[in-house]
């Protein structure tokens, strides 16, 4: 009896609860209005939506809406320019709602130098842009995030190697010799941005699945508080910190890699046959092609060899994150990530482990805000020969990769007559690839403590001290196999084995005083901003090399070290008036030790001003412009960055092994004493600061509630005292070039960016942005007193040619222009071999015939356009980017399109390039004007589609608070483009053994729990 009460006690209770969990999630219909909060008027199309799903609606023309919903839900009401809504129905059935107009665009807080301000109160060129703006896909570095996103901005990978460095170029480079790279700040910590050893890319230790926010500072009003190094434009990346709320999210992806493009080189048969229509059936080359069988027969091959090297690529991502608050009083995040990158070029592959911990407390009633970020990576590559491309393109291939004989390891490679290892020939493509383990391991420690101290006594003024550290240790192997005959040294002493080991550290001390007030009176602010920067540079490396015999290339051991100090005085003044004009003014004054005497301290100046006509009388209550900001600006930015710490002092370097001096025993008798020479480097005693003056006029436009928006600056840099590499007077004791201050150089351009809402709808959203940006460079002085006869400075080396160059600065025209000769064509457009224009009219072709060719590297125009398009649980994004009136030198073409090409040495023969179809060039004729011939200077306009995604998000995911999203994406879908070569974004202009950017599909999923 008692066991049937309880029963029925039980099933009463279910009942009851079954009964009022009906009544809670029981669906009823909510009718409503949304108006403005302004003016009271209703607001068609605003959206209705059921928080945490795809159920919504839309209001009708006089504002009203009816859908269902339970008790326990709630509301999400929102409409394009007014702040959102959150409201729960509870036992409401009928919800008016009045949307106040949203203002967050214009008063969004935008990370600038040495704190941060509100988006309308901003009075240089600053672009901030968030993770959702970011590119999509397979994303390894951080700069690939940003690339194509902001105007004026030139990214420009060296490849798709794995962790492959990248150009990055803001406005142009002001500079010939000196650094262009823009100074790039993490958390607070400006980083070197010199090569570290092991690991081409600095920045692919960061990964960027931990970045927040990308702020591009690009004017000089923006960029003089940071005085030295800032020429170039300043990239601020702020890193995720933790929120009040715990969750963990996971993200993980697998991609595949394949070759988008291979170079056109001629098959075995096609190879034959040109060879023979050239040279007879009967000519010497055919007894080198193929190989002799065991009856002694010639047996010949296809050999594919661009397919022997490349693969397809298999890559894996793993990320999980952590955050939330402890106690209420300590938000923090951690983060945890692995990326596995192959690489399409065989034996390429990174491997970068990465740990972030972020922590924000608070403390005495708000008044100390403490910010630690710590980020520790440690990535290990295995880099792949380059020069395995360029053999691949020029290796014979009628020859098998491998053959019977294990002299060589198996692989096939071309001998002397003598039935030595030929020292002139092509290598086997793939040997170099598997008979050289070339890897690096690389830590990386980059950190900064940040305190933020609002006084008791004087709320009105703070105190921030910033702390940073960056730390990397990297060391390296290349090991070369005995059987390697690719390096005849290395194979004739049994192998080789060389090491390296680096240490740098990048040590920062920031402290400023900032008071901020509001003076009621005149309805203005004012921020004042004063402070003090110490940062230094150190770094030490140690080589050693050795061959399996004891002997050593050069020096057997090295040791180098070296430093620099950066000491500097910065403050800021702001003027708010009537919340319509700001002013603005900053002065730096650095110190740098890389300078001497009187020249080693700067100052950097800058002014600007903003006027905002939305905040006026005759604007205010306009429906159609919702801003309108005129900015203007003039500034000064510094530079030194040469590339060496010590340009204004007598240094001398150790001599090579050719240059030593031989001493005897103290009698006289006996072995000699080979002892390296000390050599004395070039220096300039009078060295000093490059400086770039900038003028900047823009504006910041929104019309119809932001639903267009976006701005256009044009601008001026004027560069003067440049850092310049010239040569050494003759008769001096020093060796080669020195680096002074002589000429100037003027970029000038404009940006304009425009984003357009064009659908916002309960399930549609659909936005657009676009940017474009032209920039025009040139030089306007090279020398210290005019030198009409002085051509230049040659530059842009030629592969294949031993001292031959393709480009020039030169006064008047963009630096790094063609420098060529003038190619004749026949009436059918065909190359004339050896007949170039005789532009001097003197009746013979000589090195004054050559002239500046208005074909450039730097494209005129820059063009970047993305979109993403959310419809339900579903989301779509796309990003194309374009360069045009750009040209590259093409060097493949140069280098393995001519019959002499074939046979460069008596004992073996080299493959052609297709072009050879077009041109029939020999080659010989003039081999210092044939690769000077603009011929090879070619069209390399692109339009390029970085990455496509498509994504399904499921919200509450079995009725938890799961949600996961799934998503599939192609980067590098396509590239259109009239160049022939691999790829046609090449930063320089010179094309030659170029790892190619390779497509990759991506499927990934996010967990958010």
């Amino acid at each position: 009896m008692t066991k049937y009460y309880q029963l029925r006690r039980v099933f009463s209770l279910a009942v009851l609860f079954t009964f009022f969990s009906v009544m809670a999630f029981a669906q009823k219909v909510i009718t409503g209005t949304v108006v403005s909060a302004e003016d009271n008027e209703p607001i068609p199309g605003a959206n209705v939506l059921i928080k945490g799903t795809a159920t919504g609606t839309i209001t009708d023309f006089e504002g009203t809406f009816q859908l269902e919903a339970s008790n326990e839900s709630t509301l999400l009401v929102s409409f394009v320019g007014y702040q959102p809504q959150e409201i729960k129905v509870g036992s409401q059935t009928n919800i008016d709602v009045k949307l106040a107009t949203d203002v967050t665009s214009l008063n969004e807080v935008v990370v600038i130098g040495y704190g941060s301000a509100k988006k309308e109160d901003l009075t240089g060129s600053v672009q901030s842009i968030n993770a959702s703006d970011f590119n999509q896909g397979a994303i390894t570095s951080p700069q690939e995030l940003l690339n194509g996103k902001v105007a004026g901005v030139q990214i420009t990978t060296g490849g798709g190697a794995p962790g492959a460095g990248a150009t990055i170029r803001v406005r142009g480079g002001s500079s010939l010799t000196a650094s262009n790279d823009p100074l790039i700040v993490i958390d607070g910590v400006p980083i070197d941005n010199g090569e570290t050893a092991g690991m081409p890319n600095p920045l692919s230790t960061i990964n960027p699945n931990d970045i927040e926010t990308f702020t591009v500072l690009k004017d000089a009003s923006a960029t003089a508080i940071y005085g030295s190094r800032a020429s170039n434009g300043v990239i601020l990346i702020t890193t995720k910190k933790g929120t009040k709320d715990f969750s963990v999210s996971y993200t993980g992806n697998v991609s595949v890699s394949t070759p988008l493009k291979k170079l056109d080189v001629l098959n075995a048969q096609q190879y034959q046959d040109a060879v023979n229509a050239k040279y007879g059936e009967e000519n010497r080359f055919n007894a080198f092609m193929g190989v002799t069988g065991p009856d002694g027969e010639r047996q010949m091959f296809d050999t594919n060899w661009q397919d022997q090297i490349f693969q397809t690529a298999v890559s894996t991502e793993h990320n999980v994150a952590v955050g939330g608050t402890v106690g209420e009083v300590l938000p923090y995040r951690v983060s945890v990530g692995y990326n596995h990158n192959e690489g399409i070029l065989k034996t390429s592959s990174m491997d970068r482990t990465t740990v972030g911990l972020n922590l924000s407390p608070k403390f005495f009633d708000d008044h100390l805000k403490v910010n630690l970020n710590a980020k520790y990576s440690n990535v290990q590559n295995q880099f792949a020969d380059d020069g395995a491309i360029g053999a691949a393109v020029s290796f014979d291939p009628t020859k098998p990769v491998m053959i019977d004989d294990q002299k060589y390891g198996g692989y096939f490679a071309w001998e002397d007559s003598d039935g030595n290892p030929n020292v002139l020939s092509p290598k086997n493509p793939l040997a170099l690839l598997e008979q050289k383990d070339n890897r690096s391991n690389v830590n990386r420690l980059i950190g900064n403590l940040s305190m933020d101290y609002k006084f008791h006594f004087l709320p009105d003024l703070k105190a921030n001290l910033n702390l940073g550290y960056d730390h990397s240790k990297s060391n390296g192997d290349v090991i070369i196999d005995p059987l390697g005959v690719f390096d005849v040294e290395s194979f004739n002493k049994g192998g080789f084995h060389s090491t390296y080991e680096q240490e740098k550290k990048n040590e920062l001390l920031d402290f400023y005083l900032q008071y901020n007030k509001d003076i009621t009176a005149i309805d203005s602010r004012i921020e004042v901003m004063g402070g003090y920067s110490w940062q230094h540079f150190w770094w030490e490396t140690f080589d050693t090399n050795e061959f399996a015999d004891g002997t050593h290339r050069d020096d057997k051991e090295i040791l180098r070290r070296s430093e620099n100090y950066l000491v500097s005085f910065f403050g800021r003044a702001n003027l708010t008036f009537k919340e319509r004009l700001n002013l603005t003014a900053t002065l730096r004054n650095d110190g740098s030790s890389r300078f001497s005497g009187d020249n080693q301290w700067g100052l950097f100046p800058s002014f600007a001003a903003a006027y905002n006509f939305k905040k006026d009388g005759w604007l205010k209550n306009s429906n159609l412009i919702s801003n309108l900001k005129l900015r203007a600006g003039w500034g000064v930015t510094g530079q030194q960055d040469v590339g060496s710490d010590y340009p204004s002092f007598g240094t001398y370097s150790r001599g090579l092994s050719s240059a030593q001096y031989v001493f005897y025993k103290k009698d006289g008798v006996g072995t000699m004493v080979p002892i390296n020479t000390l050599r004395p480097n070039a220096y300039d005693a009078n060295l000093k600061w490059e400086t770039t003056k900038t003028t900047n006029v823009g504006i910041d436009y929104g019309f119809m509630d932001e639903k267009f928006s976006g701005s256009l600056d044009v601008y001026h840099r004027n560069t003067t005292d440049l850092l310049n590499q010239i040569p050494v007077a003759a008769g001096t004791n020093f060796r080669n070039q020195v680096i002074t201050n002589v000429g100037s150089m003027v970029n000038k351009g404009f940006e304009l960016s425009l984003n357009y809402k064009a659908i916002q709808t309960s399930d549609l959203n659909w936005n657009l942005s676009f940017n474009a940006t032209r920039n025009y460079n040139e030089i306007t002085k090279l020398t210290a007193v005019d030198d009409p006869s002085y051509k230049g400075v040659l530059v842009g080396g030629i592969d294949g040619a031993t001292g031959q160059t393709a480009q020039i600065h030169a006064t008047g025209s963009s630096a790094f222009s063609y420098y060529v000769y003038e190619q004749v064509y026949d009436a059918n457009g065909r190359p004339i071999e050896d007949a170039f224009v005789d532009r001097n009219g003197d009746g013979q072709i000589n090195e004054d015939d050559k002239y500046i060719s208005d074909k450039n590297f730097q494209p005129d125009w820059m063009l970047g356009f993305s979109t993403n398009l959310t419809y339900k649980n579903w989301d779509f994004s796309m990003a194309l980017r374009a360069n045009l009136g750009i040209y590259n030198y093409n060097n493949v073409v140069a280098k393995n399109a001519k019959f002499t090409n074939v046979q460069t040495g008596n004992t073996f023969v080299n493959n052609l390039h297709s072009d050879i179809y077009n041109t029939g060039f020999i080659g010989n004729i003039n081999e210092d004007r044939f690769f000077q011939s603009d011929y090879f200077i070619q069209k390399a306009d692109f339009l390029r589609m970085d990455n496509i995604m498509i994504g399904y998000n499921f919200f509450n995911v079995m009725g938890s608070s799961t949600n996961a999203r799934v998503y599939a994406t192609v980067n590098n879908a396509f590239v259109i483009s009239p160049y022939d070569g691999i790829d046609p974004e090449v930063f320089g202009g010179m094309d030659n053994n170029f790892y190619p950017r390779p497509r990759t599909y991506m499927l990934g999923v996010n967990l958010t729990f």
